[in-house]
């Protein structure tokens, strides 16, 4: 296996291994799990590979979860099918940086992603380093982020289209997150700046010392979130990756964010996913 790296903040391509050969493989699966946690995304092409391998490797990493809103395949529990056609003009989830499910209590640990079916030109994912995005932070602005907290939510995300009722029921099957601004990397130690589309607002912000009046409050909470939220923007923290049909990529979820963009209408695009089971942010 060789490993070349894409950037110098983030991202590695994988050639000379098969995924499905990984699933076998102790010691290659080590190789690819310590090359993720260096370079936060890996990317192969060429992997024909079947659902039910895909899903062998991904659960190499952890158990697979499901996604309550974009559809599964029923065969294949935890493979989630993110399939865009023309008919799906307003179908907008994906073009805004973000964690996956970080409105979950413990979101995911990473995904594994194949491209089943895309657009010639266009459909690419861009991925950013949330750890250089905390590293390179003013340190008056580390201070005052230090102990703050925050909510991410499904609600006000996927829920926002549906009907009032529909809405309800899934704050209600899936209440507000919260979570650290800074959480801790559970297996490298490192700082990692924790928010993105999916966060609200901040739980505990509303004190003495960072409140003098009202005033300081609102909108002193919201212009600090909107600027923590585009650091995930800075083009020198990212990567981009062009996709090809059985292209694959592979990314650490608790130090990253990533974004598809929606630039390839009238054109189909059609993406599998497997979702690790995360841990609880600290």
């Amino acid at each position: 296996m060789r490993v070349e790296q894409l950037t110098c903040a983030i991202g590695a391509e994988l050639t000379g291994v098969h995924l499905a050969d990984v699933v076998h493989d102790d010691g290659l699966f080590a190789d690819i799990r310590a090359a993720l946690l260096k370079h936060r995304v890996l990317f192969l092409r060429d992997q024909e590979i079947t659902r039910a391998e895909h899903v062998a490797f991904a659960r190499r990493f952890g158990e697979l979860e499901d996604h309550p809103v974009a559809g599964s395949d029923p065969e294949h529990p935890g493979l989630v099918r993110i399939y865009k056609s023309p008919d799906q003009p307003n179908d907008r989830y994906e073009n805004a940086w973000h964690t996956d499910a970080t409105w979950r209590a413990a979101p995911p640990f990473g995904c594994v992603l194949r491209c089943v079916e895309c657009p010639p030109v266009g459909g690419d994912t861009m991925w950013t380093n949330m750890v250089l995005a905390y590293e390179n932070l003013p340190e008056h602005v580390k201070s005052q982020i230090a102990d703050l907290r925050a909510r991410h939510s499904i609600e006000a995300s996927f829920g926002a289209a549906m009907p009032i009722d529909k809405r309800l029921a899934l704050k209600e099957r899936f209440p507000d997150a919260e979570h650290p601004v800074v959480r801790t990397h559970p297996e490298t130690g490192e700082k990692v700046l924790f928010v993105n589309a999916f966060t609200t607002h901040f739980t505990n912000y509303h004190t003495p010392e960072r409140v003098r009046f009202g005033q300081d409050a609102n909108p002193g909470a919201s212009l600090l979130l909107n600027y923590l939220v585009s650091q995930a923007y800075v083009p020198e923290y990212q990567v981009r990756w062009r996709w090809t049909r059985n292209s694959i990529a592979i990314w650490d979820n608790r130090s990253t964010q990533h974004y598809a963009v929606m630039d390839y209408p009238p054109c189909v695009r059609k993406m599998e996913r497997a979702g690790i089971i995360g841990d609880k942010p600290f």
